[in-house]
């Protein structure tokens, strides 16, 4: 594979990325710093096809990157990610779009036993059998010069990607798994996962109250955290730390100089502008509106004692199932699904609909209607049918 030297120029970069817009396929990875900010701080871009790879400096004088992210949310070459989010939520940041196609061995190891989060030094070393040095792992990738280990660092998360990637789609297609993703896949790529939207920010939080005036206050002042964190591209907890914004919520206090007595906040705040504006939310914070209060867990069927029993021998049979299927339970079915199939729900569970039925659902349905038991043979769990 042809490495080339670090792209600093727009002309370079535009000549590469139409090059690899032919291709089968491009790997993408980017090196960040965001501990100080609230904004992802791109730092560095890598790129492969089968046949070249490049790492691209976003921070080179006079570089334009519209070659780039034309590649990676408008051509149709499919784009590979390995644990993509925060690379897709730095797209995402830059042009409002994410990439797609869109494929994420992270997401195919769950379908072929690999785990449900695997690491990939650990994925490389699956597929591969190469043990890549991880001691540039650490840079600050904001300073400037680069040495030379750590672009072969960097250049090596995308030209492992591009040698371990085939043979992952030649796998997924001899076991018949690969349609089993594309509801993950497209979760992945979906925008508005990657959008944060302030009127939502108090979705995110440990609700303190379910009175409509406490959440009210919360979601005002998730808002205005966030916003003045955008402001300042700060990280949202340098402003208020989650907890303290329950704080507040649960127990407004009645004067800004009442701000110097809240457990998490500076007695500085009790005469400083950020106080005032934090008074002035919490004053102009209306009750949660009745169509926005979050839903309650007794509005699906409740787990009594003996219900939590149910799905403790479901979350047992899914251990089962997967161990024996060689895929992660978390892609068979979540939590929430396994609690809902044990309290009677049986309509609009993913757990029972598609190749999931057929993987566990069945079973599980009939586990839990009595015509599927656990039984222990020659010092091993197995399951078999009840008899009428």
């Amino acid at each position: 594979m042809l490495i080339h030297p670090l792209i600093t120029d727009t002309e370079t970069l535009a000549a590469l990325c139409a090059r690899l817009a032919e291709a089968d396929f491009v790997t993408v990875d980017t090196e960040f710093m965001r501990e100080s900010t609230y904004y992802p701080d791109l730092c560095l871009v890598q790129v492969a096809s089968p046949t070249e790879a490049a790492a691209i400096d976003p921070k080179a004088d006079g570089i334009d990157l519209t070659p780039l992210l034309k590649l990676l949310v408008e051509d149709e070459v499919l784009k590979v990610f390995h644990a993509g989010g925060q690379d897709l939520e730095i797209i995402y940041n830059l042009t409002g779009k994410t990439p797609a196609p869109l494929f994420d061995t992270q997401i195919a190891a769950m379908a072929l036993g690999l785990g449900e989060q695997i690491g990939y030094t650990n994925l490389v070393a699956a597929y591969s059998g190469v043990q890549i040095d991880k001691g540039a792992r650490f840079t600050d990738w904001a300073r400037r010069p680069l040495n030379d280990r750590q672009l072969d660092y960097a250049i090596g998360d995308v030209t492992h990607l591009a040698t371990l990637f085939p043979k992952m789609v030649d796998k997924l297609r001899r076991t018949g798994r690969g349609a089993w993703l594309d509801e993950e896949m497209a979760r992945a790529c979906d925008p508005a996962t990657y959008a944060n939207d302030p009127d939502k920010a108090w979705t995110r939080l440990r609700l303190p109250s379910r009175k409509p005036e406490v959440l009210g206050r919360l979601k005002a002042l998730a808002r205005w955290r966030e916003l003045e964190a955008q402001d300042k591209d700060v990280p949202r907890g340098r402003i208020i730390k989650d907890e303290t914004l329950g704080d507040l919520a649960g127990s407004p206090p009645r004067s800004q100089a009442d701000l110097a007595k809240v457990r998490g906040l500076s007695a500085a705040w009790a005469a400083n502008a950020i106080g005032d504006r934090l008074m002035r939310c919490l004053q102009d914070a209306g009750p949660l509106p009745a169509d926005e209060m979050p839903a309650r867990e007794a509005q699906r069927p409740g787990l009594s004692s003996e219900g939590a029993l149910i799905a403790d021998l479901l979350k047992l049979l899914l251990k089962i199932r997967s161990k024996e299927t060689g895929v992660a339970p978390k892609l068979i079915v979540r939590g929430d699904d396994l609690d809902a199939l044990a309290a009677g729900v049986r309509d609009g569970l993913p757990v029972l609909q598609s190749w999931r039925r057929g993987l566990f659902g069945d079973d599980a349905l009939a586990l839990v209607e009595g015509r599927l038991g656990f039984v222990v043979k020659d010092g091993k769990l197995t399951m078999t049918r009840v008899a009428d």
